[in-house]
């Protein structure tokens, strides 16, 4: 009985501390449960970036750079780079608090890391497969100290992973590096950015070449197998510039809260919304009167065409053989808004939407079903092309159709065949005499 006792106190407490894993886990990724991962009200509404870290770190900075001038997010990135070369180095700690003070004054809301490189020396080459015990425990430590500082302020932090390297030592490193801070950014509340499977090749291998943002093949390392090209810089900031645009998003979705009251209570409340959405719409405005377009109006255009019945009489002979009116109910569902417009869309103010294929069919009661299709037009905007009822493959397959066939095709089996019809007569030639010879 003890013994029962004392195994069920060890689950019983193994359970207990697989569940607080859990929720410290769960905290770590989102303190306010429900909330974004960067603030929803940054200041001036515009996210200030900056960049930390190695050599690798100044080349994602300048692919950063090139991303967010192409598809602004609404982010202003930092022009310099705070150095922070390497974690395991003795003066780190000196050197996280001039971080810390250096960043108070920039007054950042993104925390974009990426550094490691240095760090692979000081991994040994024993036991590459697991790590050094006592080196991954160390390692991890300042990974979490890094992390915590960068966040004082309320700053997101994200971590990018190293990329794979040509040498297998460095490549070994770079992966046990990466899963011990991919553990740690999970726990502290950091989006951690996967490097790695980035650049593989085919075979999960390393390679020079590969595709650019563009899908173009290119070459994306520098020759030492470990920096990046400017193609190679800029398609690792992609990946970066993906996560940022996906969270901003979110964040700024929470201010789209409906709130209740009418528009002068909802200011009240909320001030800054009511401000983005006045300076939002006079700008759309501005922008309407440019191009010459008439404003939309205020309840959205089209609007929603609700559920009807309507009846019609069908004239049909019963079974006694005398004509009877039988009253047949037609159901129109309910058509929302959003439907009716883009139905009613045009094209432009000069040029009305495509007529659509008038398809005629007759149904049982004598009555005539009609449909529009709108077939869609070729790649080079030539003439339409057939609608889906009209197409070979439903006429036969669906419709069980038999479609005329073509004179000498394989599907025509008239007989007898034209070609065999004309007889030919064949040529006799005469015989050539022999010569004669004289005696």
């Amino acid at each position: 009985m003890a013994g029962l006792l004392r195994t069920f106190g060890l689950i019983y407490a193994g359970a207990h501390l697989a569940l607080s894993a859990l929720a410290v886990s769960a905290n770590a990724q989102d303190n306010r449960l429900g909330g974004s991962f960067i603030t929803p009200y940054p200041e001036n509404d515009v996210y200030q970036v900056q960049v930390v870290g190695d050599w690798l770190a100044e080349g994602l900075l300048g692919g950063l750079g090139e991303a967010l001038s192409a598809n602004p997010v609404g982010a202003q990135l930092g022009r310099k780079r705070y150095e922070l070369s390497s974690i395991m180095r003795r003066r780190f700690e000196n050197e996280l608090a001039d971080l810390e003070k250096s960043l108070a004054d920039s007054h950042s809301h993104i925390v974009i890391v990426m550094l490691g490189v240095q760090d692979r020396y000081t991994l040994s080459n024993r036991n590459l497969s697991t790590g050094n015990a006592k080196w991954s425990e160390e390692f991890s430590g300042r990974v979490d100290e890094l992390i915590k500082s960068l966040k004082k302020d309320g700053r997101a932090v994200y971590w990018v992973g190293l990329p794979t390297m040509r040498r297998w030592t460095d490549n070994e490193r770079a992966q046990i590096m990466n899963k011990i801070i991919r553990e740690r950014a999970y726990l502290n509340g950091a989006r951690y950015i996967d490097a790695y499977a980035s650049f593989v090749d085919e075979s999960g291998g390393y390679s020079d070449y590969g595709p650019d943002i563009t899908g173009k093949v290119r070459r994306l390392r520098y020759n030492d197998g470990v920096h990046f090209t400017s193609a190679g810089y800029r398609k690792l900031a992609h990946f970066v510039e993906r996560e940022l645009r996906r969270d901003i998003a979110t964040a700024r979705s929470e201010r789209a809260i409906p709130l209740a009251g009418d528009p002068a209570e909802q200011a009240k409340v909320n001030p800054d919304r009511a401000r983005l959405k006045s300076e939002a719409e006079r700008a759309k405005a501005d922008k309407n009167k440019k191009k010459g377009l008439v404003a939309a109006p205020s309840n959205g255009g089209a609007r929603e065409q609700k559920a009807e019945t309507g009846k019609v009489d069908v004239k049909v002979v019963g079974n006694g053989g005398k004509e009877e009116v039988i009253t047949m109910e037609i159901v129109r569902p309910a058509i929302s808004a959003a439907v009716v417009d883009l139905v009613t869309r045009k094209r432009s103010r000069d040029r009305a939407a495509q007529m659509g294929d008038i398809l005629v069919d007759q149904i049982p009661g004598g009555l005539t079903v009609m449909s529009s299709i709108v077939p869609p037009r070729g790649s080079d905007g030539g003439r339409r092309r057939l609608s889906p009822t009209q197409t070979p493959y439903f006429r036969v397959f669906e419709r069980g159709e038999r479609l005329p066939p073509k004179p000498g095709r394989a599907d025509d089996f008239a007989w007898p065949r034209p070609q065999a019809t004309a007889s030919v007569t064949p040529e006799i030639s005469s015989p050539v005499p022999l010569p004669v010879q004289s005696p």
